[in-house]
């Protein structure tokens, strides 16, 4: 049994790498690929915490959000597609098209 303790610090790691790499990178493929590792951390943390607990709604949410994720993916995928079909690239400064 893996104690609560690491799985937290192993969420909070996970969760920490894809908050850099979304506020670093200008790929916009790349930032998206960090909002699902944020996501895939809190996943963690919520599985850990309801098995330390011992009762099932943590994983219950954990599935909901896994559900989120990938439907966030595809429409975000969908959009970026959209974007670069316009503007020939996929750097996160060059997306001005939705500003007022």
């Amino acid at each position: 049994m893996i104690p609560l303790s690491h799985v937290i610090i192993f969420s909070l790691v996970i969760f920490f790498i894809g908050v850099v790499g979304a506020l670093s990178r200008r790929n916009v493929f790349i930032v998206l690929m960090s909002i699902e590792l944020m996501l895939n951390a809190v996943n963690i943390a919520l599985i850990g915490i309801s098995s330390a607990v011992g009762n099932l709604i943590g994983q219950v949410l954990a599935i909901f959000i896994i559900c989120v994720a990938a439907g966030e993916a595809a429409v975000g995928m969908a959009i970026v597609v959209a974007l670069y079909r316009n503007r020939f690239t996929v750097n996160v400064d060059a997306f001005n098209l939705m500003k007022w």
